[in-house]
């Protein structure tokens, strides 16, 4: 959530910040707005309510000159999202801007200290207390912007990534980070900021991971310099970025999500390769190699996550219990990291999220490190915080995921955990030969079967308008697949803003099945597994009561397909991988109702991408 982008160098700022909050957008967002120095020395901010494009029609004629800025996309959290409230923000002098991703805890106790400075203030947001905290102590004791800095920062409690200029000194930007993501790029005789690294992959592929507690002095015509909140000087690592633009593209297809629907096959190809080996019937995890003893000995996993990764959470669950014999339980990171929870060095904990930048699973890390615990991390954003935090863990790797609605992220980290289960089933010896080289080869299988699923495309299309009319849906599934059910009902009231449930399929009739009438459609996925017949009666109980009935079920199944009132055919597969195979039709069913809604499917209200904040 938020977006941050900054520049200095001997390029024209404007046209690259817009670009790199268009690069952003993905992380959701209500306002938008630039700041820049111009030559002659004026401080321009410019912001509006709304998107990007609302701002450049803003600044269609302003002026927007100027060869250093910085630029914001801001979600939301203390003032109702105006263009008064948008950042960058202005110090009471108008000599500094500043802008904001994160939360100034303590923000009401700082203003009411400055406002009895005599301080006033022009919006209702906590970011604009710490530009004019930091303008109050530069004037106060005379300090230059980075010392100013380094002294507010010290007050303040909560999570921050910020960027600040000067206008009395337009060679400069200020840049720090505490529990929120910022990166440095490094080009020629200049300088990119980004909250991550898409805005900046189009000018160098060299960046700077800002660690928590380091400010970036970024200086033109001058090496970067990193140094924490004492002053003590840092020597950061230069990294090359492995993006390519071609990703963070639509390549054709109208929105981001159906291109990352589509481009599942491939991803999880990616995400398997040099790991799953079908020649020599092997799944390698180098994590598990160099950790053998404290994965094979541990005494229980928790895996902690949110959202989506959370339901990808239950599946692995799953499958390491019935692979590994170890028990597993499964947190909402948010909950976790306040319940004091008993972990103890025996364990491993786990921790699922897509950007690595996620707060409430970040803390979770931090806190069961504390407890002595063993960190296993699963992320796609390489270089991210989680990454950093945890003492190993394995990369997704399959790409930039821009749509807000988490699609090929699922199923990455779907096929991770399955690869994990595997591996430390054979360390631990808990699976027998014949099991394990069926679900290799079958996990190898799954990309080319994934495609079959998506050749259904303009079937699902045309089977979701007939649904648009509904205000709610039901999806029901069980054992591997009731996390499924979660993950469909999520997808859909993620961007098409239709309430929607998942439920264990056996637990309809302890409450949910007092909503079924002729108004309610529900998804049922009925593969052909060792719960088939259980579904079956439940899909019976559903059409009893004038249900609409969707059901997911196996190639050449007959009868559900003959009861159902329509049918999506899926592969046979293993149980344990039907997931990966089931939850695309479900993505796509989402996809299409929002798309005959007319809602924003990318940029679906209220979301963001990365949950940095509480």
């Amino acid at each position: 959530m938020c977006g941050i982008v900054g520049y200095i160098g001997n390029q024209q700022a404007f046209p690259i910040l817009i670009g790199g909050l268009r690069r952003l957008e993905y992380r959701g967002y209500d306002s938008a707005g630039v700041a820049m120095i111009d030559e002659q020395g004026e401080l321009n901010v410019w912001k509006a309510k709304g998107k990007v494009d609302d701002l450049v029609n803003y600044c269609s004629e302003k002026n927007v000159t100027g060869t250093v800025g910085i630029a914001h996309t801001r979600w939301a959290t203390h003032g109702e999202p105006s263009a008064q409230n948008a950042h960058p923000h202005y110090s009471q002098s108008k000599n500094l801007a500043i802008i904001h991703n994160g939360i100034i805890e303590n923000y009401a106790d700082l203003k009411a200290k400055l406002i009895s400075k005599g301080i006033t203030f022009r919006s209702d947001t906590d970011t604009e207390v710490l530009v004019q905290l930091i303008e109050y102590v530069q004037e106060k004791k005379n300090f230059d912007l980075l010392t100013a800095v380094q002294v507010a920062l010290h007050e303040v409690i909560g999570a921050y990534a910020i960027a600040l200029i000067d206008r009395r000194d337009p060679n400069q930007i200020i840049a720090a980070r505490k529990q929120s993501p910022l990166v440095v790029g490094i080009g020629e005789d200049e300088f990119f900021l980004g909250s991550d690294a898409t805005p900046i992959v189009e000018y160098t592929d060299q960046v700077v991971y800002l660690e928590d507690g380091n400010i970036a002095v970024i200086r033109r015509g001058e090496p970067l310099k990193v140094v924490n909140i004492q002053n003590r000087k840092l020597n950061p690592e230069i990294q090359t970025v492995d993006l390519n633009l071609g990703q963070l593209e639509k390549g054709g297809y109208p929105h981001f999500m159906l291109k990352e629907i589509f481009e599942q096959p491939e991803c999880l190809t990616n995400c398997m390769r040099g790991r799953v080996n079908v020649d020599t019937d092997n799944v390698v995890l180098s994590a598990v190699i160099d950790y053998r003893r404290q994965l094979v000995s541990a005494r229980r996993i928790v895996i902690v996550a949110c959202g989506t990764s959370w339901h990808a959470a239950l599946i692995g669950k799953q499958m390491i219990e019935s692979l590994c014999r170890i028990p597993v339980e499964v947190e909402y990171a948010s909950e976790f990291r306040y319940r004091n929870p008993v972990i103890t060095s025996e364990d491993v904990v786990v921790a699922i999220s897509q950007s690595g930048e996620t707060a409430d699973t970040l803390a979770a890390v931090h806190l069961a490190k504390q407890s002595g615990a063993f960190i296993y991390g699963i992320c796609n954003s390489i270089g991210s915080s989680i990454p950093r935090a945890t003492d190993t863990g394995s990369y997704i790797h399959v790409g930039p995921e821009i749509g807000v609605a988490s699609t090929k992220a699922f199923t990455g980290q779907v096929t991770v955990l399955s690869m994990l289960a595997l591996a430390l089933a054979k360390e631990k010896g808990t699976i027998t030969g014949d099991d394990y080289l069926a679900i290799v080869k079958e996990l190898h299988e799954i990309p080319e079967k994934m495609k079959k699923v998506l050749e259904q495309n303009g079937k699902i299309a045309d089977l979701s308008r007939i649904f648009t009319y509904a205000r709610n849906f039901l999806y029901l599934g069980r054992g591997y697949n009731y996390p499924v059910a979660l993950e469909g009902a999520l997808k859909l009231k993620e961007i098409s803003y239709i309430h929607a449930e998942g439920y264990p399929a056996a637990e309809m009739k302890h409450g949910p099945i007092a909503l079924i009438d002729s108004d309610m459609p529900v998804v049922v996925i009925a593969t052909h597994n060792a719960m088939y017949e259980k579904v079956l009666s439940n899909i019976q109980e559903v059409k009893a009561r004038k249900g609409k009935v969707i059901a997911l079920v196996t190639e050449g199944d007959e009868t559900i397909s003959r009861i159902a009132d329509e049918v999506i055919e899926l592969p046979d597969t293993i149980e344990c991988l039907e997931p990966l195979l089931a939850t695309i039709p479900l993505q796509l069913l989402a996809y299409h109702i929002a798309v005959c809604k007319g809602k924003d499917v990318d940029q679906p209200r209220n979301l963001a991408k990365s949950v940095t904040v509480e």
